[in-house]
C-alpha cells in the first residue's frame, strides 16, 4: 500500500479534496423573476425522505428568491455543458436571464414553481424543509420531493469542481458491490 510524504498545505483551499459531489445548476422562481446559479456546495443528508443540505451564499441572487419560495430545482449537468456551467456561475441573475444568455430550455416543474433545465441530465425538485442555519451559515435543507432522470446512461459523465478554475470528469466506475453487507449499499 502506498504512502504520502506530506507537507503543510492551506487549509484554505482543502476543498479540493472534499467537494461532495458534482456541480449543479440550481434553477430558482419567484413572482415573475427566474434564475440559474452554479453550485458546488451540497450533500445528500437522508434517504428517506431525501434530504439535500446546499450553502447558497447571502450574496447570490438566488439566495432571496429561494428564501422567499421555499423552493427551486437541483439540476445535473454533465461534461457537454461545463462551459455553460462556468459561465452561469460567472454572471449574475440580477442583471442578465441566464436561460435566455445560454439557450437552456425552461421546463415546467410538476410539483414546485422554480423551473426545471431540459439541458440537464437529471432534475430534482426541491422544497424547503428546513432554513433554519441559513441566517447564520447560508445553510438550506432541502427535501426532494420530485426526482427526473433517463434511465441510461446509468452513471453518467458530471463534472466536480476542484477550485483555482479547475474540473475533474466522473471517470471509470469501481464496483465493490460485493464486498458491501446487505442493507449497506
Amino acid at each position: 500500500m502506498k504512502s504520502y510524504k506530506k507537507q503543510d498545505f492551506p487549509v484554505s483551499e482543502i476543498r479540493r479534496f472534499l467537494e461532495p459531489g458534482p456541480v449543479v445548476l440550481v434553477s430558482s422562481a419567484w413572482k415573475s423573476e427566474r434564475n440559474i446559479m452554479t453550485m458546488g456546495w451540497h450533500m445528500v443528508m437522508e434517504f428517506s425522505p431525501s434530504l439535500v443540505g446546499c450553502l447558497i451564499s447571502s450574496g447570490n441572487h438566488s439566495y432571496e428568491m429561494i428564501s422567499r419560495s421555499k423552493n427551486c430545482v437541483i439540476n445535473v449537468p454533465t461534461v457537454d455543458l461545463a462551459k455553460t456551467v462556468a459561465g452561469i456561475g460567472n454572471c449574475s441573475g440580477a442583471e442578465v436571464d441566464k436561460f435566455r444568455k445560454f439557450k437552456l430550455t425552461a421546463l415546467e416543474p410538476e410539483v414546485v414553481t422554480a423551473p426545471l433545465i431540459a439541458e440537464c441530465y437529471a432534475n430534482l425538485e426541491c422544497k424547503l424543509v428546513d432554513g433554519r442555519l441559513r441566517d447564520k451559515y447560508n445553510f438550506f435543507i432541502f427535501e426532494v420531493v420530485k426526482a427526473h432522470a433517463p434511465r441510461t446512461p446509468k452513471y453518467p459523465k458530471t463534472i466536480h469542481y476542484r477550485g483555482d478554475g479547475q474540473f475533474m470528469v466522473a471517470g471509470r466506475s469501481l464496483n465493490l458491490r460485493k464486498l458491501f453487507k446487505a442493507g449497506m449499499l
